[in-house]
């Protein structure tokens, strides 16, 4: 089968990669896979009782912001620090083999930034840990360059975050939390529009359009949706690259049982 998938993808006009948490895990990303992935990233939630739906919700940031900010800013640090995996230079240089590609990508990381994707052609829909908003005000958006979050790591908590530039409360990261009415959508919309203009150049000429998901499950199932939409719409067809869920309609694509560095590796040809 890969000789065949491999074709379909080297045949394409136009690629569209679409990837979940599970595509950070070969560069040494956690998952968060249910409570006990996550416990293992993080043991001082499992001492406090804490899931990741729990913790992953913006109430901390006014109720306790010493430790919304210990969360949020360890992860701001160790994505920073984490380079991404082969696979990403693979698909970019499958995605500049094509007259069009998009990236749409339910992860927060900013990995397919730090792997040279052009930032015009990328889709965050949850938002990034690399931008900040206000918890309190209409603030905006800004960049979350040069914030340092020092975090007393015995007791789990920050010691200093950063604040609104505009009325001084205590920022958050521009990601949708779980329970979230004040996240500010602005940036992820204005890809979204930069999205739909990619879809309307591929149905405007007729390009043939292959969607390559990697490590996108159900529990949160935006991603796969999406790709599922597209390749019903466009006639395209899906890869679905996912170690634990591949299951996909026939009518739509292939799911390949595999984690994503080492499906990349065989549908790219490398």
């Amino acid at each position: 089968m890969m000789s065949k998938l491999e074709k379909i993808v080297a045949e394409s006009d136009a690629l569209f990669i679409t990837a979940g948490a599970g595509m950070g895990v070969d560069s040494g990303l956690p998952d968060f896979r249910g409570n006990e992935g996550f416990w293992r990233a993080y043991p001082v939630a499992k001492r406090l009782g804490l899931s990741f739906v729990e913790l992953a919700n913006p109430h901390w940031f006014e109720a306790d912001p010493a430790l919304a900010w210990a969360f949020y800013g360890h992860r701001l640090h160790l994505y920073r620090d984490t380079e991404p995996h082969d696979g990403f230079g693979m698909l970019l240089d499958l995605a500049k083999s094509k007259e069009e590609w998009f990236v749409f990508t339910s992860n927060v990381d900013g990995q397919f930034q730090k792997a040279r994707f052009d930032e015009e052609k990328i889709v965050e829909c949850h938002g990034s840990i690399h931008h900040l908003q206000c918890s309190s005000c209409d603030g905006g958006i800004w960049s979350a360059d040069g914030v340092e979050i020092p975090i007393d790591m015995e007791s789990f908590r920050a010691l200093e975050w950063p604040k609104c530039q505009k009325c001084g409360s205590t920022a958050r990261p521009n990601i949708l939390m779980f329970g979230d009415w004040g996240w500010d959508a602005g940036r992820t919309r204005t890809q979204g529009e930069r999205f739909d203009d990619f879809l309307q150049r591929v149905a405007l000429k007729r390009l043939r359009l292959v969607i390559v998901e990697i490590g996108a499950g159900t529990a949160v199932p935006t991603v796969r949706m999406t790709g599922e939409r597209i390749a019903r719409d466009f006639g395209a067809t899906l890869i679905r690259i996912n170690p634990r869920e591949p299951q996909i309609e026939a009518s739509l694509g292939y799911g390949i049982a595999m984690g994503g560095l080492e499906g990349i590796e065989k549908i790219s040809g490398e």
